[in-house]
């Protein structure tokens, strides 16, 4: 079954409007990981906006999940993760002033850049993954950097379901997927996907390792709790 990786992201924004320590980053972590999640996620920016660095290093001595560090690979980016060693590092093209990500990683023109950060990662037993969009000849040269994962960038599918428009588009999320797989590669994929929208693109696209789940997740664990928003989306994650 497709696991759920939690992005606490957003509790860090929180946290950080006010300063102190409330919402505790560590402890709503640790909390998702008792209601039911299968990782955790976040995505440390330079400008240390929501996650900081700290935090990175915090999480990493009490989660017992797998724990899936995000980013652009800058040298501090790349040397955070090499400190830390988690399970999984996802590589992703955002600038700096982002304020979230918004396209995959055009593979051929970093190719040799990307071949170099990954052979690093992978050398330390970290798992590799590259943010990447549904064209088929980007994801076999994603293959060819040595990574064991892509992940699918799926706001293009959200947007799509959204707008009731969606068959076309999820279409080339399966075929991904599919060409993925043939191409020796494990399928994440994150974006923009929530509750409505969820149940019906795992259906479609397999194989599919992991989603990664922030924005929507915590914003519908206002209304329902963190318990039961966890306990949802695992439900949606069940093939039907």
């Amino acid at each position: 079954m497709t696991k759920l990786s939690v992005n606490v992201n957003k509790i860090a924004t929180l946290r950080n409007a006010r300063g102190g320590n409330t919402p505790n980053v560590l402890q709503v972590a640790l909390d998702c990981e008792r209601f039911g999640a299968q990782g955790i996620t976040v995505h440390p920016r330079p400008d240390e906006r929501h996650i900081r660095y700290a935090d990175v290093r915090e999480l990493k001595q009490v989660l017992s999940t797998e724990f899936n560090i995000e980013g652009n690979p800058i040298p501090s980016f790349v040397d955070l993760v090499l400190e830390v060693m988690p399970a999984q590092v996802t590589l992703v093209p955002d600038a700096p002033d982002a304020l979230t990500s918004d396209a995959g990683w055009e593979v051929g023109t970093h190719f040799q850049f990307l071949k170099e950060t990954v052979a690093r990662f992978e050398a330390s037993g970290i798992r590799t993954s590259i943010f990447v969009g549904t064209d088929l000849d980007n994801i076999s040269r994603a293959a060819e950097v040595g990574c064991r994962r892509v992940e699918l960038y799926t706001e293009p599918y959200a947007s799509a379901f959204q707008r009731g428009e969606v068959e076309r588009v999820v279409d080339l999320f399966a075929q991904a997927s599919q060409h993925a797989a043939s191409c020796g590669l494990e399928v994440n994929a994150g974006h923009d996907l929530n509750l409505e929208n969820l149940n019906y693109f795992v259906r479609r696209v397999q194989p599919l390792a992991e989603v990664s789940i922030g924005h929507a997740l915590i914003s519908d664990a206002l209304y329902l709790g963190l318990e039961e928003t966890i306990r949802r989306y695992r439900h949606e994650l069940i093939l039907s």
